[in-house]
C-alpha cells in the first residue's frame, strides 16, 4: 500500500515505546503498508527500563538489525534544554516545555537513522488531537522534505481503548495488565519533566490525587529545614552543582532529586493547544523550576539593562515557536543567535534555599557582574552625581509636559 503522498512504501522507521499503541501501530504497519519496519526508541531519561522495548519489537518480527534503541540523555540536556533554559522560557507564562522540547530531539534521530537505513518513511503514534503530530512531522519536513509520514491515528478505524486491545489479542501482542483497566490519565517523561493528562484530569475544578507524583513529595510533606545549595554558571549553563563539575545530564537530575525532595516544581494549568482546544495538565519539573530561578538570577547582575529586557519581549515569542513545533523554523534559530550572544558573560555563582515547595535566591556572585557597590551605596560616593538627575529627569518628562500643555488648551 502507499502512503498518504501516493509513494509506495518499503520501509518505514517508526519511534516505538513499546506499549500498547506504538505496537499495535507496529503491526498495523507491518499489515497495511506490507513494508519493513524499523523501530526508534529514545532513551530521554524517562527512567523506564527500554530493554522490554526490544524484546517486544523482535517478537513482533523485526530484524535486531533494524532496533534502534539510542540514549540521547546528554545530547536532549546539552542541545535542547540548555540553550531553552537560556532564554528563560515559558509558555503561556508557567509551562516549561517538558514535552514540546523533546518532541524535535526525537525527529532529529528518527529522520537520521531513516536516512541510514535508507527508509522512505517514518512513522509516530500521535493522535489527531493534540500538539505532538505536529511538532513530529514540522521537524520530520523541515530536516527531510521528501520524506514520507504516516500517521496511524489519522488513518485507522482503531479509535478507541477497546478496538486497540481487540486488536492487540487478536495478533498476540503483549498486553500489560494495567492495560486491560481504564488508564486514569497518560503520562510523557524525559529527564526535565512529567506530564499528567486526560481522563481523570480533565475536569478543571477537580484536584489531582496526590498519589499520582512520582517525582516529588508534597510541599507540605517536604523536610522542615531548608536545603541551601549553589549552582555555577558558565556561558549561561549550570556546569557545577555545589563546586561539583557535572556534564548537563547529571547536572538535570541533580537538581530534579534535590527539588523533589523539597516538593519543588508541581504545576496544574490549562494550556491552549496549537490545535486550537485548551487543555489541563499536570506537571512536575522539579529540577527545571530550580534551574530557571537560578539562570535569572545570575543574569540579574550580569545582563545589560538593554540586552536583558529584548530578551524578556522576545522570550513569548521563542516559547511560542518551540510549543508549536517550530524548533527548526529559521526564526527559532535566530532569536536563538540572538539569545546566546547575551550569554557570554552569564558566568558566575547563585546561592538557593530550596524550602517546602520554593526556591529562593539568597546570594549571587560573578566576576563579570554590572552590579557596583560604589555606584548603588546611599553612603558618600565620588563616582555618582546625584544633580545630574534633574537634567534627565526633565528631558523625559518633556514630551509629558507638552501633552498636557496640549490637553489644558483644548479644555
Amino acid at each position: 500500500m502507499s502512503g498518504a503522498s501516493g509513494k509506495q512504501i518499503k520501509k518505514v522507521v517508526l519511534a516505538y515505546s513499546g506499549g500498547l499503541d506504538t505496537s499495535v501501530i507496529l503491526k498495523w504497519l507491518q499489515e497495511t503498508y506490507s513494508c519493513e519496519v524499523v523501530t526508534f526508541t529514545a532513551d530521554l531519561g524517562q527512567g523506564e527500563e527500554l530493554e522490554p522495548a526490544r524484546k517486544k519489537a523482535e517478537l513482533l518480527g523485526i530484524k535486531p538489525e533494524n532496533i534502534f534503541i539510542d540514549d540521547l540523555r546528554e545530547e536532549f540536556v546539552r542541545d535542547f534544554v540548555f540553550p531553552m533554559f537560556r532564554a528563560n522560557t515559558l509558555y503561556e507564562g508557567t509551562y516549561l516545555l517538558g514535552t514540546s522540547i523533546a518532541r524535535p530531539l526525537i525527529a532529529k534521530r528518527q529522520i537520521e537513522i531513516a536516512n541510514m537505513v535508507g527508509a522512505d518513511a517514518v512513522a509516530h503514534g500521535a493522535t489527531g488531537k493534540g500538539n505532538d503530530q505536529v511538532r513530529f512531522e514540522l521537524g520530520y519536513y523541515a530536516l527531510r522534505p521528501d520524506i514520507t509520514v504516516i500517521a496511524p491515528w489519522r488513518e485507522w478505524t482503531l479509535n478507541s481503548r477497546t478496538t486497540l486491545l481487540d486488536y492487540a489479542e487478536k495478533n498476540q501482542i503483549p498486553i500489560a495488565k494495567d492495560k486491560r483497566g481504564e488508564a486514569p490519565y497518560s503520562t510523557d517523561a524525559n529527564l526535565l519533566h512529567i506530564s499528567y493528562e486526560g481522563k481523570a484530569l480533565e475536569d478543571p475544578w477537580v484536584e489531582p490525587d496526590e498519589d499520582m507524583y512520582t517525582r516529588s513529595v508534597a510541599p507540605e510533606k517536604a523536610p522542615d529545614t531548608p536545603t541551601y545549595i549553589e549552582v555555577e554558571f558558565k556561558n549561561g549553563d549550570a556546569v557545577a552543582i555545589d563546586g561539583k563539575a557535572l556534564s548537563p545530564a547529571a547536572l538535570l537530575t541533580e537538581l530534579n532529586r534535590l527539588g523533589g525532595e523539597n516538593g519543588i516544581g508541581r504545576l496544574d494549568l490549562v494550556e491552549n493547544r496549537y490545535v486550537g482546544m485548551k487543555s489541563r495538565g499536570v506537571y512536575e519539573t522539579p529540577g527545571g523550576s530550580i534551574l530557571l530561578v537560578a539562570h535569572r538570577a545570575m543574569e540579574s547582575i550580569t545582563l545589560d539593562r538593554g540586552a536583558a529586557h529584548l530578551k524578556d519581549e522576545l522570550m513569548p515569542r521563542y516559547a511560542e515557536l518551540i510549543y508549536c513545533g517550530y524548533w527548526w523554523s529559521p526564526e527559532r534559530l535566530a532569536i536563538q543567535a540572538l539569545i546566546d550572544q547575551t550569554q557570554s558573560l552569564v558566568n558566575g555563582t547563585v546561592r538557593l534555599k530550596l524550602f517546602k515547595g520554593n526556591v529562593t535566591v539568597v546570594g549571587r556572585k560573578s566576576p563579570n557582574s554590572l552590579y557596583r557597590m560604589d555606584y548603588v551605596t546611599f553612603e558618600q560616593d565620588s563616582v555618582y552625581n546625584q544633580k545630574d538627575a534633574e537634567g534627565f529627569i526633565k528631558l523625559n518628562a518633556l514630551r509629558l509636559r507638552l501633552g498636557s500643555m496640549a490637553k489644558q488648551k483644548i479644555g
